[in-house]
């Protein structure tokens, strides 16, 4: 059986399962959960950074769906920073090993994605073996959900992206289990180490990444804009995984999706400075919102 081992623990978050359990409780207890959050949830957008800086939104998010509903399968729709791809890269097969075990990919579901007969996805294992993306969220998932089981696709900025998910939404229509996806990309990328300055450097340029470039990408996600997203985010630079938000949104859509929530919404900035009382020019944005009916 093929089984991806884990590229980032260590890094992104502990590689030690007793230290990946307490951080995943610490952080899902971090933030109060708002009003309004679907009954049934559908797809949901998450961060992807290092646990320190983002791994709260990730895990209030799958705390969230895990208070609302049993989940039988995770489609992650990862970014994609590792290959280049014109395609949705599906990892068809086996199981992905983390600090807290392996968990396995679901066979009925990629039998329903393939038989979709979509070349827009294409099966490629090696191609996930560097990608953090979902790689980091596959912890929290194994916390919450342990009898869960995971499909991963890394979608890149394509115009076709949507597409992908109207077909990832189609194969889970047909499909007689509970199966949600999830979306997963950062925000934007703003400073001189990013190359990304538009505003200049300081707090106030620091601030317009968060309050302006990162919400006008929120708001269309909140839109459920599918079509647009991956267009918007090439223009404004405010979304590594604009494909993956695409192809989620897109699958929510398909599925009858009729409500949006943000969550949370932070920055690299705001985690230096509460957690160690340093001021950045450089930030990345993080959000989380959730999709469902």
């Amino acid at each position: 059986m093929s089984v991806r081992p884990p590229a980032v623990a260590g890094q992104f978050y502990d590689a030690s399962a007793d230290a990946c359990k307490a951080q995943i409780s610490q952080m899902a207890k971090k933030r109060p959960l708002p009003d309004g959050i679907p009954d049934s949830i559908l797809a949901a957008v998450v961060p992807h950074a290092g646990w320190v800086f983002s791994g709260d939104l990730a895990a209030m998010t799958i705390a969230a769906i895990a208070k609302r509903q049993k989940v039988d399968t995770f489609i992650v729709m990862g970014a994609v920073h590792t290959v280049r791809s014109n395609f949705g890269i599906l990892y068809d097969k086996g199981a992905w090993k983390s600090p807290l075990g392996e968990i396995e990919i679901d066979p009925e579901t990629v039998r329903s994605i393939i038989g979709q007969n979509c070349p827009l996805i294409q099966a490629d294992r090696n191609a996930h073996q560097r990608e953090h993306s979902i790689e980091v969220l596959v912890p929290m998932i194994q916390h919450f959900f342990p009898e869960s089981k995971i499909v991963p696709i890394m979608v890149p900025p394509v115009d076709d992206a949507h597409e992908i998910g109207k077909v990832i939404g189609q194969a889970i229509a047909s499909l007689d289990k509970k199966i949600v996806c999830l979306a997963s990309t950062d925000l934007t990328h703003y400073g001189p180490s990013y190359g990304y300055t538009p505003m200049g450097t300081g707090a106030e340029a620091v601030r317009w990444a968060k309050d302006t470039n990162d919400k006008y990408f929120i708001d269309m996600a909140l839109s459920m804009r599918a079509d647009t997203l991956v267009e918007s985010a090439q223009m404004y630079h405010n979304a590594c995984g604009a494909g993956a938000v695409a192809a989620a949104v897109a699958a929510a859509n398909e599925l009858g999706a009729e409500k949006s929530l943000l969550l949370a919404h932070t920055t690299s900035a705001e985690v230096m400075a509460e957690r160690f009382g340093r001021e950045a020019d450089d930030s990345v944005g993080y959000a989380a919102i959730v999709f469902g009916t």
